[in-house]
């Protein structure tokens, strides 16, 4: 399998310009400093239960939100929001993360729970909840307060592939079959 980019629980960075491109380079590419798309096979990989949309779509929007990071990274423009919409497919996608020294993979965290458990649909539900209450908690938490856009990025996310209450959270190119895969 192609790398994917590596999250685990780090301090934050700071709040200010660069810090989600300070919190790409954390979790950044795994094994390449390149694009990370995901391939034909870890897409056939999710199960068809985890996504309330087409796996086409899902494969875009997963693809998209890749890209906008890291463009996001290259140009040092990279926000939250991105950065939670493409932890959160990772997480819905059963992503196997590689970390950069080569020891063994793991499965994605859940970006609100920090669950380490892979997702399903229960968990998927529990999740977006979490996600809700999270957006909507006031006063908001200081991990929150430094990372502007994450809750909305999770959320959005959640109300797209799952709730199937909103568009998706990164825009996608579309066909006249459909939306692009790239």
């Amino acid at each position: 399998m192609p790398g994917i980019l590596r999250f685990q629980s780090h301090p934050l960075p700071g709040d200010g310009p660069g810090a989600a491109l300070r919190y790409l380079e954390l979790v950044g590419p795994a094994c390449h400093a390149g694009l990370v798309v995901p391939s034909t096979e870890e897409i056939a990989y999710v199960p068809a239960e985890n996504l309330h949309v087409s796996r086409a779509e899902f494969a875009a929007v997963w693809t998209a939100a890749e890209a906008l990071a890291e463009e996001g990274a290259r140009t040092e423009t990279g926000t939250w929001y991105t950065t939670a919409v493409v932890v959160t497919c990772r997480w819905v996608a059963l992503a196997i993360v590689r970390p950069r020294d080569g020891s063994r993979g793991y499965p994605a965290f859940a970006p609100v729970t920090q669950t380490s458990r892979m997702a399903y649909p229960e968990l998927i539900e529990r999740e977006s909840l979490a996600a809700e209450v999270q957006l909507w908690r006031r006063p908001v938490s200081k991990s929150l307060e430094s990372r502007p856009g994450w809750a909305e990025g999770v959320d959005a996310t959640f109300a797209w592939l799952w709730r199937k209450t909103g568009p998706p959270p990164v825009a996608v190119e579309r066909t006249a079959s459909g939306p692009a895969t790239a």
